[in-house]
């Protein structure tokens, strides 16, 4: 079994694997997103993800990056944190993390076959499609989201 850790790379570390996984004919798949607290409906769009290819290559929003598109209050957890769970999940091959507020310049730099993104996004408005053979949107999964989570647990231990 290969460590979460071995999975996690810098997108400089990542290109030379994706080009020889190219090589082999292998079809790379690309999403991205903050996961800040992994939850079901994450872990079934991911492994749909995967299913569209090959290999899976999640790309992770920076906590800067996170902060700077959903406010002060976000990340819950931290960066380290949110790629070593995402690692650990059988339908990831690799997690890149970013740093700006979208993943255009990773996707343009690793140069996947397709991009998948979740039920929430309208196809049209895919960031990096027009870099991609084959852009997918993967039905959302209703009832379950971080803000949801953030909700419950307000509520709950709520004084």
């Amino acid at each position: 079994m290969r460590s979460c850790r071995a999975k996690i790379k810098g997108r400089e570390e990542l290109r030379p694997i994706i080009e020889g996984l190219k090589e082999q004919g292998k079809r790379i798949v690309f999403t991205n997103g903050c996961f800040d607290l992994l939850h079901q409906g994450h872990v079934f769009y991911l492994e749909e993800a995967r299913r569209k290819g090959d290999c899976l290559i999640v790309g992770v929003n920076t906590d800067s990056s996170v902060k700077e598109i959903k406010g002060a209050n976000k990340p819950i957890v931290p960066q380290e944190g949110r790629m070593t769970v995402l690692a650990a999940l059988e339908a990831v091959d690799y997690v890149v993390p970013f740093d700006e507020p979208d993943p255009f310049a990773v996707i343009s730099y690793l140069r996947p076959h397709v991009l998948v993104k979740g039920g929430d996004w309208d196809q049209q408005e895919v960031v990096g499609r027009e870099l991609v053979e084959q852009t997918i949107v993967v039905p959302y999964v209703e009832g379950v989201s971080t803000s949801g989570i953030i909700e419950t647990i307000l509520q709950r231990y709520s004084s």
